[in-house]
């Protein structure tokens, strides 16, 4: 593991001995905001407006659990 950023982050990780939390998915915290939790992807012609290499993909990072994913759909005016 490579920390880029001692300073900063410190405390976030595991095999520090300043790392103090404990309560079994600060790492999936983490890991998601790091990500975010959201997307804005245009529709253009039904279809989702993506790159030749760009897909969409849903990381679990303390699961497995029930998820619900919401859409929502605005148009330009």
């Amino acid at each position: 593991m490579v920390i880029t950023s001692r300073t900063r982050n410190r405390h976030t990780y595991p095999d520090l001995p300043e790392y103090q939390h404990a309560e079994g998915n600060s790492t999936a915290h983490l890991k998601s905001s790091t990500l975010g939790v959201s997307e804005t992807i245009m529709l253009v012609g039904g279809n989702l407006l993506l790159g030749t290499w760009q897909d969409i993909y849903f990381c679990e990072f303390d699961g497995p659990r029930n998820r619900h994913f919401y859409v929502r759909i605005t148009e330009e005016k």
